[in-house]
């Protein structure tokens, strides 16, 4: 019962950080401190959960509208990428993760004491993605959205640049499985990517997951990030 009360209280945050990411980006103010980085002990566990959950977008406003991050959010953030480093056995799409957290604190400030941090050219494997069938593809592009930005390059960008095709279909795969949280990772991709099929209708669907998905807030993250995806500037 208590780490089933945990995990809700987690994914409440996560949801409650992500609206608040989506108002920012809206807005064009810096992310609300809130909940997430108020208070200390147990509610310091659960901020620095929730952020790893958001992974770089977090500081999503600051990446798209140089917009400077609340304080109280930068210190949870940035504890939360030194306190929990992937282990070993980490799945790639974690070490990922954990890289583009550490990239986006890197753009702000001081380096991290992290080797992915203070090394820029320090990128983890990524071969896991070759040959990856449309299918994975696009679910592992989706989990690892924060790296969907204008000006970014690393190896999974390039990946997702060789395949757009495959990511099209993945995202009208994901639609007609009414999974809005991959469609709508999917579609920040495609918003990125060159040769995108125009019988997509890329646009056309994104209002659609809006409508269907846009409640949920981290469908609506995805969504505002490929609104301003066009106009974006990485520091």
């Amino acid at each position: 019962m208590e780490q089933s009360s945990t995990s809700a209280l987690i994914e409440g945050t996560v949801l409650d950080l992500a609206s608040d990411v989506v108002s920012a980006l809206r807005s064009g103010d810096h992310v609300r401190a809130g909940g997430t980085s108020a208070g200390g002990g147990a509610g310091d566990g659960v901020a620095r959960a929730a952020m790893r959950v958001l992974g770089a977008d977090t500081l999503l406003p600051t990446a798209l509208l140089r917009v400077p991050p609340d304080p109280g959010q930068l210190a949870v953030f940035k504890d939360a990428v030194a306190a929990h480093p992937p282990r070993d056995d980490a799945a790639p799409a974690v070490v990922w993760s954990h890289w583009a957290m550490a990239r986006a604190l890197r753009r702000i400030e001081q380096p991290l004491d992290d080797p992915l941090a203070g090394d820029p050219g320090a990128e983890p494997d990524a071969r896991w993605l070759d040959g990856a069938s449309w299918q994975v593809l696009t679910h592992q592009l989706a989990v690892l959205a924060p790296l969907a930005l204008p000006g970014e390059e690393c190896a999974v960008t390039r990946a997702a640049r060789e395949r757009p095709v495959d990511v099209a279909r993945g995202f009208v795969r994901a639609v007609r499985r009414r999974d809005w949280r991959q469609a709508a990772g999917a579609g920040r991709w495609l918003s990125l990517l060159d040769g995108v099929p125009d019988t997509l209708g890329l646009e056309t669907g994104l209002d659609f997951v809006r409508l269907m998905g846009g409640g949920d807030p981290r469908v609506a993250l995805q969504l505002e990030a490929a609104r301003l995806m066009p106009a974006g500037v990485l520091l």
